[in-house]
């Protein structure tokens, strides 16, 4: 058997998300949380490596209370348990601090043969968490995994570097970060939502965990977040195709878009 943990973010839609027009800062009031959408395609493995090879499947998640419900989803696909972790300070919390707070959740579990995770979140896409979580848990790990396939003594994990895909053979325990094209992540049916509305999360503190307050001192503070603001060009050419076609080259052209003119 094998036993595996998933490890999930719950964070805003960024797909809701809007920009204050005048300080270009995102609007994150009253957006809707989600599971960052690459972390389902961690819980389908982790449910196909179960039907393989037995073993329980778990997820454990870092955030604010509010994410509770939200584990919910990951209960209705498969998941047998869920815990959250979460701090009063959770909002100032850096990587390096988050990741102490999973990694004694995960050891907290006992004995935990693989952990998968999404190649990064949806908000911030730093790819960090994966590796991090791995040095904290001291285990052996890849990222960005396109196939999978795990065994009774360990794991072949194969991906994408270019023009060339690199193999691996890890033991376990191991880490793997899994990119979106590994699989088509399930979709629960009602019975399967109903079932995961009734089953208990449980809560955990970093004090619950052992981490002292100076373990979870962040590193890194994030100064602020402004988004992009592109700004385009509309130029409209209402001649007849062949001439609008001439104006649209010699524009491009000078705008050095196309040899033979400014640069």
């Amino acid at each position: 058997m094998v036993e595996t943990v998933v490890v999930a973010k719950v964070t805003v839609d960024v797909q809701a998300v809007k920009m204050d027009a005048d300080t270009s800062e995102p609007i994150l009031k009253g957006v809707p949380l989600k599971v960052s959408d690459f972390d389902k395609n961690a819980m389908e493995e982790a449910l196909r490596t179960k039907a393989k090879l037995g073993g329980k499947v778990r997820v454990v998640t870092a955030g604010p209370p509010e994410a509770r419900d939200k584990l919910r989803e990951l209960i209705a696909m498969g998941a047998e348990e869920a815990y959250l972790v979460t701090d009063a300070r959770f909002s100032e919390l850096d990587y390096a601090a988050v990741g102490k707070l999973l990694a004694a959740a995960i050891r907290k579990l006992g004995k935990i043969d693989l952990v998968l995770a999404g190649e990064a979140s949806i908000d911030q896409y730093s790819g960090q968490m994966g590796p991090r979580l791995a040095g904290a848990l001291g285990v052996p790990s890849v990222s960005y995994v396109r196939k999978l396939t795990p065994d009774k003594e360990g794991l072949v994990a194969e991906r994408e570097m270019g023009d060339l895909v690199e193999e691996y053979r890890l033991p376990y325990p191991a880490l793997v970060t899994l990119t979106k094209e590994i699989n088509e992540p399930r979709l629960p049916n009602m019975m399967q939502i109903i079932g995961a509305s009734k089953k208990p999360i449980t809560e955990w503190r970093a004090d619950t965990l052992g981490v002292a307050p100076a373990e979870l001192e962040p590193a890194v503070r994030l100064a602020g977040l402004r988004g992009i603001v592109m700004k385009r060009r509309n130029v409209l050419f209402a001649d007849e195709p062949p001439e609008a076609a001439r104006k649209l080259v010699e524009a491009l052209r000078g705008e050095g878009v196309l040899g033979g003119g400014q640069k």
